[in-house]
């Protein structure tokens, strides 16, 4: 599916690992952390073997947080919480979702993957017709890409089990408003289709 090219957003320790400052991602105690990761690392390992080129997107800010516009509670959570600080631990990728080789890495700062970004630049590169989208959070920078790719003309789809959010209500109600501008998959599925496309 050479057509294909898989979105991961925001797989950093700041709002993956236990010990990140961003809770929205992951609740802190939530029972399902591990089990997202885990499927995540097999998303990327089955996007792997099927040659399927991975765009990994961070959120990254000035130490200072002078580039956030607080505008709206997250941004302004981020600079009382002293979050996403270029450099630091917290924006490091989470262990085992790291880019290898040569995949594209790209750094934003909001929760859009495509604002303040050169991801526009890179879809420029790849031309592809189809964007799987996965990452932390469901509500927030998942959402608010796979808007953007459907209205930029995409084909869409969210790998449900590949995402999460503070709480699984927040992270279905994401999913079932997103279903009417992509499709919704599981990362079973997701490969099965590779599968069937010859890769």
């Amino acid at each position: 599916m050479s057509d294909l090219v898989l979105l991961a957003l925001h797989y950093q320790n700041e709002n993956c690992h236990i010990d990140g400052k961003i809770k929205v991602g992951i609740k802190q105690d939530a029972d399902w952390r591990y089990e997202t990761l885990d499927t995540a690392k097999r998303l990327f390992a089955v996007a792997r073997r099927a040659s399927v080129e991975i765009v990994h997107v961070r959120l990254a800010v000035r130490p200072d947080h002078r580039d956030v516009i607080q505008n709206n509670f997250i941004f302004k959570q981020w600079v009382e919480l002293g979050a996403w600080v270029e450099g630091s631990w917290g924006v490091d990728f989470y262990e085992g979702l790291e880019p290898q080789g040569e995949e594209y890495v790209v750094t934003h700062t909001r929760n859009n993957a495509f604002y303040n970004s050169t991801l526009d630049d890179i879809m420029c590169l790849l031309k592809p017709k189809k964007l799987a989208i996965a990452g932390v959070s469901t509500a927030y920078v998942v959402e608010c890409t796979a808007r953007h790719a459907s209205d930029a003309g995409y084909n869409t789809v969210v790998v449900a089990d590949a995402c999460s959010t503070a709480t699984r209500e927040m992270h279905n109600n994401a999913l079932a408003a997103m279903a009417l501008i992509a499709e919704v998959k599981t990362v079973d599925e997701l490969a099965a289709e590779i599968q069937h496309s010859g890769k």
